[in-house]
Formats: structure tokens, C-alpha cells, sequence
């Protein structure tokens, strides 16, 4: 019976802490923001600590507490056709990048931009794009932020109605928050924030 409470709680909160890069990111990343002014990004004066420790601390009892080692069944929905897509619907035999996103979230907003600007050099792996926010907002997120993203074979963003991501990937504390797998299904590395576009495009193509 928890769990059927903690759930919409948890995505209410996932929402409120986007973009927070005032907690420690996970892994070699740690230092992603270091000497980096993020304040034309629309979060000056939002306060995220509060939230963040309650996100922290909050659903350990039933969500994934560290990543999962290997690509999990799951189901989603194309924004743009409402078509499901899961496991199965992965292109083989290449990486596999999830990016856990907030449409709202300028540090979001970057990335993609930067990732379009960068497509020829991310043309070869998939891309998919995944939130819990309502369809509405995400349906122009590329045309806004990646143009050179939209309508590609290998990027799509894809809505998660049933909160699978928080409750079988992994529940970040930053977004965006990135997961690189290999053409196995195993995962390779993933960050939480914002960091060089130089430093992502070398992970997901490593």
C-alpha cells in the first residue's frame, strides 16, 4: 500500500528538485560544476535543498537507490504518436543513452542544444529522452532546444506514464541525469548535471 502513495509523491518531487547542482553528483562527475556560472539559466534565487534531502531520503523504501547494471524491461510512449516503445524497441548492436529530463530545466535545455549542435558526432548511438512530465510540455522540447535532434531515427523522446524509470532504472537527484549502456545492455557510466559537451559525447560514444 506504500508504495501506491510514494509514487506520485516521488514524481511531484522529482520535478521540484530539476536542475539542482547544489548536491554531489555520482561517479567521475563530482566536479562537473566546478567554476561553471549557471545563473543565465533561470535558477538564480531557487532554493533546491530542502527538497533535494527529502528526495534523498524519502523513497528508499521502494525505488532503485543506485542504477541498474543492465537495460530493464520497461514501457514508455512516443510523445509524438503515443505509439508504446519498450525494451524490445531498442536499435542493437550500439550504444544506448537514456537522458532523464525536465522540459522546464535550463540545464536541460543546454545540453540538448549542445547535443544538436554536436548531432553528426551522436548519429551512430541511441538517444532517448525520458520524463514523467505531461506530454503537452515535452511535444516541442526539440523544436525549441534540438532542432538537429528532432525527427532523427535514432532520437526520440518517449513519455514515461507509469513512472517506470523511477521505479526499475534509477531515481536521479539532478537532471539531467545521463545512462550510458553498451550494445550489450550493460551499463557503461552515468552523471547527474550538467557537464562539458566535450566530456558527454565521449561517454556516449565510448
Amino acid at each position: 500500500m506504500k508504495t501506491k502513495f510514494l509514487i506520485p509523491i516521488l514524481a511531484i518531487s522529482l520535478s521540484t528538485v530539476a536542475c539542482n547542482n547544489n548536491s554531489t553528483t555520482k561517479q567521475e562527475t563530482a566536479d562537473a560544476h566546478a567554476g561553471h556560472d549557471h545563473s543565465a539559466a533561470g535558477h538564480e534565487g531557487h532554493d533546491h535543498s530542502q527538497t533535494a534531502t527529502t528526495q534523498a531520503t524519502a523513497p528508499e523504501q521502494t525505488a532503485v537507490k543506485a542504477p541498474v547494471l543492465s537495460i530493464p524491461d520497461f514501457n514508455f510512449y512516443k510523445v509524438k504518436s503515443g505509439i508504446a516503445f519498450s525494451k524490445a524497441d531498442i536499435k542493437p548492436g550500439k550504444n544506448t543513452v537514456f537522458i532523464m529530463f525536465d522540459p522546464s530545466c535550463g540545464h536541460c535545455q543546454h545540453e540538448t542544444s549542445a547535443l544538436s549542435s554536436n548531432y553528426a558526432k551522436i548519429k551512430d548511438i541511441n538517444v532517448y529522452y525520458v520524463s514523467m512530465n505531461d506530454p503537452a510540455l515535452m511535444a516541442n522540447f526539440f523544436t525549441s532546444f534540438g532542432k538537429e535532434l528532432e525527427g532523427k531515427a535514432n532520437v526520440e523522446m518517449l513519455y514515461d506514464r507509469n513512472q517506470d524509470f523511477i521505479q526499475k532504472f534509477h531515481i536521479p537527484n539532478q537532471f539531467p541525469a545521463n545512462y550510458v549502456y553498451g550494445a550489450d545492455g550493460a551499463l557503461k557510466t552515468y552523471w547527474e548535471g550538467e557537464k562539458p559537451i566535450e566530456e558527454v559525447i565521449a561517454a556516449f560514444t565510448k
